[in-house]
Parts: structure tokens; C-alpha cells; sequence
């Protein structure tokens, strides 16, 4: 077997820990001889099979992007501008590969099948992997990016190069194994450790009402979460959002949902998204508290994530002023992906007959919800009772809100009592409003006082009367009553 002092140990490295994000020590580049790269496959006992099954182009091409997103986000949560951020990205092409690649046998079956993965399923991936790289090789990462797979120029760095600058808490990250970085940030928020002994952002944020044991979940899921600095990232952040006005008492639970937006850069992320919104979108400044509590999460999306999303609505038919006030009403819509959500729930209710453009504009969010789990499920609802798929159409495309209810809790019952009725099969083609109102305050008092008043109304118009001119109705229709008895 021949030996050769000329291949780089990262070629090692990618063949024998490609196979998943493990957390453990990385040897990027080893000076010593290694075995040649055939002897080293089947020393690691990695399938060579692996690597080389087909995937499609386009998918590789499309992770490739999400990965140089994530990468991007990753950078200029360390300190990076936006520019310095994607001027190394743009130079760190063999990385992306590599992070590529680590995906593809992570999730190997999703790509064969020719399935894109969603970007959250790519960041949680992802990030773990270049928070333990961080830790370990602090500010050489730059270097160590642009040159993979070869170890970076023992020189000094020019006078211009980008420098990974921590934040004074994150300075203090030791150096550490990979195996030992999630076990160290959990160390600084045990139970062990006194209250007054926390990190100060960790005090600060129990101060504001987030939770310790909360925190610790954070910490948990995101290592680097316990090295943020207060006052050059959680303050500033807080007080942005109590300035927008986010009320005090739901920024905890802002932040618990989306804790990533405690490393974001509020000039260079935050408040470009919200211009980019505001601007292109129409999005109402005054509505921010709002979608922020709903979506919190849409400030860690990336650009291209947000024009997909746009593009998509845009192919509907709907204008971007009109896609505003799609967005206000469902920002989770930004985070739905393309290929597993928004375009099969679009197709799904398009092959029913349905008017999908009228739908989304009268019920965002039934873009979010799942084909298997809600909507073909109620849609073999009404066909066992009898209703054909047309009759469906129209039902769901005059009340989208149909489709969000809970079958067993909401659906159900309210039949059961159409059923008792007496009413035709029709009437819920003309009406099904008559699922979103409320069976016990609404549906069964004013059923029981027409049928007592010996009065037999169609049910959109029996249950679509203010209570005043019902009321005013029922009190005549009484008093005539009386009379004829007297």
C-alpha cells in the first residue's frame, strides 16, 4: 500500500466523519504521513457507496445555497458585518461542499427521493457543527473556512483580512473538545451554580421572566446561548423589541421560541428584514408587536428564504400589496418550505376545484397546515356523509376556516346537532360558517327559541342575525303568540 506525506489530513477527516454531525474532536490537518485514499475507506469502514449515489442537481444545488445562508447567518451572529460575512463565504466554495455533503448522509433518503430539506432542518444541522468549530479554533475559523480542506498559511493575517471578533463573554470560551462543548455551556447554568454566580445575561433574562429551567432548554439546543454578552446583544435586543412595543411580559416567551435572535446583528439582520418588509411589502410598522409574537422566527430567515416564499404568492395571482396583509395575518408562511408545504397544499386544494388564490387571501394560514394530518382528513369527512367534491370546494372556498378546526373537538359535535336539525344536506354547502361559530352560545339557544316560536329559518339566516334583531324578532313573535291565546 503506498503512503504519500503530500495528502492533506482533511481529506481524512471528510471521508471518515462525513457520515454525521457527531460531536467530537475535529483534526483538520495532521503533519504525519497518512494512508492513501483507498486504504482509508476501508479502514473507516465507510461505504464508499455513500458518496457516490446520484442526487438530483437541482437539490444539491439548492442545499448548497441554504448551507452558504446558514453559513452567512452563523458569521454575522459572531460579530461579522454583512458584507465581510458574505465576502468569506464567497471564498469558502470547498466548505460549502463539505457541509453539503455531511447533509446528504444525514439525510440520504430525503435526497435520493429528490426532496429538499427545510431551513430549519438544515440550520439545526448545521449550526451545532460551526458552533463546536468555533470553539475550538476561535478566531483561526475564518482562515480555517477559506482554506478547507487545506490547512490556512501559517502568516500573519493582512492588515485587511476579516477577524472573527467575540463578544467579551464569548472571548472566555475555552478551548475545548467538541465532545465537552455542550457539557461546558450547560456547566454555566446547572443547578450547581448560585443565582448571583449566572452569567449576567442569564440573570437579566430571569429578571425579565424567562425561566431558568427554560434557559437551560435553550442552552441545551444552542451551546453558544450561555456566552452571549448582555450588553451587546440581549439588551440591546429586549430593548428594541419593548421600543417597537412588544409588551415586556411577552418578550420571554419571544425569546424562548426563537433564541437565535439573541446572536443576530439588530442593524445588519433585524432591521433590514423589517425595512425589506415594510418596503417591498407593504408590511404596517404598526403591526410588528404582533408578528413578532406570532413568528418570531422570521428574522433568522434568510433572503433568498423570504423571496421563495414571496415568489410563490406572487405565482398565485396575489399582488404584493395584498401579500402584505397575507404575511401580517401568517409570517409563518415564510417559513414553510417550498417544495413540502406551500406548493403540494396549494395543488392539493387546486385539484378539488377550489379557487386557491381566493383561499389564501381569506385564510392564510391553511398554507401551514398538513395534507395527511388535517386536510385530507376532513375532506373524507364530508365525503362520508355524502357530499361530493365540488359541494367540498365550495364549502371550503367560502369558509377557508373550515379546514383548521379540530375534527373530533369541533367538527364532529357540530354535525352530530346539524344532523338533529333536521336541516338538508345543502344547507351547510350555503352556509359553512356555521363550523366557526359556537355550538353551546349560539348554535343550540337560538335553534331552541325559533323551533319554540313554531318558525323555520334557512340556518345561514338564523344564525347570522345580530343578537338585536334577533332578539327584537323572537320578542314580537312571542307577544303575537300571546295575544292569540288571550
Amino acid at each position: 500500500m503506498t503512503t504519500s506525506s503530500a495528502i492533506p489530513s482533511p481529506h481524512l477527516f471528510f471521508l471518515r466523519k462525513i457520515a454525521c454531525f457527531s460531536i467530537i474532536r475535529i483534526p483538520l490537518w495532521l503533519p504525519a504521513k497518512v494512508e492513501c485514499f483507498q486504504g482509508k475507506l476501508v479502514e473507516s469502514g465507510l461505504d464508499r457507496s455513500l458518496c457516490l449515489k446520484p442526487v438530483a442537481a437541482t437539490v444539491l444545488t439548492t442545499m448548497k445555497k441554504e448551507a452558504k445562508d446558514v453559513l452567512t447567518f452563523f458569521l454575522e451572529q459572531q460579530g461579522l458585518s454583512n458584507i465581510v460575512a458574505a465576502m468569506v463565504v464567497k471564498k469558502s466554495d470547498q466548505f460549502l461542499e463539505h457541509l453539503v455533503s455531511k447533509l446528504h448522509i444525514l439525510h440520504e433518503t430525503r435526497f435520493l427521493a429528490g426532496r429538499e430539506l427545510t431551513t430549519s432542518e438544515i440550520r439545526e444541522a448545521v449550526s451545532p457543527y460551526l458552533e463546536a468549530l468555533l470553539a475550538e479554533h476561535g478566531d483561526a475559523l475564518i482562515d480555517m473556512i477559506q482554506h478547507f480542506p487545506h490547512p490556512p498559511p501559517e502568516v500573519e493575517s493582512a492588515p485587511w483580512a476579516p477577524s472573527l471578533k467575540l463578544d467579551q463573554d464569548q472571548e472566555k470560551l475555552p478551548i475545548l473538545t467538541i465532545d465537552s462543548i455542550r457539557p461546558k455551556a450547560m456547566a454555566r447554568v446547572s443547578e450547581s451554580v448560585r443565582v448571583e454566580d449566572l452569567p449576567p445575561h442569564v440573570i437579566y433574562l430571569i429578571e425579565l421572566g424567562l425561566d431558568l429551567e427554560k434557559i437551560r432548554a435553550i442552552t441545551r439546543k444552542f451551546p453558544s446561548f450561555s456566552y452571549y454578552s448582555l450588553e451587546r446583544k440581549i439588551k440591546p435586543l429586549v430593548e428594541f423589541f419593548l421600543e417597537l412595543g412588544v409588551p415586556e411580559s411577552d418578550i420571554p416567551r419571544v425569546l424562548y421560541r426563537s433564541p437565535q435572535l439573541c446572536g443576530i446583528s439588530l442593524s445588519e439582520n433585524l432591521i433590514q428584514t423589517m425595512k425589506y418588509l415594510e418596503d417591498e411589502l407593504g408590511i404596517d410598522k404598526q403591526k410588528w408587536p404582533k408578528l413578532i409574537l406570532r413568528f418570531p422566527a422570521m428574522f433568522t430567515l434568510s433572503r433568498r428564504k423570504i423571496n421563495s416564499a414571496v415568489s410563490f404568492l406572487t405565482e398565485m395571482g396575489i399582488s404584493k400589496k395584498t401579500i402584505g396583509k397575507v404575511l401580517t395575518r401568517c409570517p409563518n408562511i415564510l417559513g414553510c418550505s417550498l417544495e413540502d408545504n406551500l406548493r403540494p397544499t396549494a395543488k392539493y386544494f387546486s385539484s378539488m376545484g377550489a379557487d386557491v388564490t381566493v383561499i389564501v387571501q381569506r385564510c392564510p394560514q391553511i398554507l401551514t397546515l398538513s395534507i395527511e394530518s388535517n386536510l385530507r382528513t376532513m375532506t373524507e369527512f364530508f365525503l362520508e356523509k355524502g357530499y361530493s367534491m365540488k359541494e367540498i370546494a365550495m364549502m371550503i372556498q367560502r369558509s377557508p376556516l373550515l379546514y383548521t378546526f379540530s375534527l373530533s373537538k369541533n367538527v364532529l359535535p357540530k354535525w352530530e346537532f346539524f344532523v338533529s336539525m333536521g336541516y338538508a344536506r345543502s344547507e351547510l354547502v350555503k352556509f359553512p360558517h356555521y363550523f366557526s361559530l359556537s355550538l353551546e352560545r349560539r348554535i343550540k339557544p337560538r335553534y331552541a327559541l325559533m323551533k319554540a316560536c313554531g318558525l323555520r329559518w334557512s340556518l345561514g339566516y338564523l344564525l347570522t342575525l345580530t343578537d338585536i334583531r334577533f332578539d327584537k324578532i323572537m320578542k314580537a313573535k312571542m307577544e303575537m303568540m300571546e295575544s292569540s291565546y288571550c
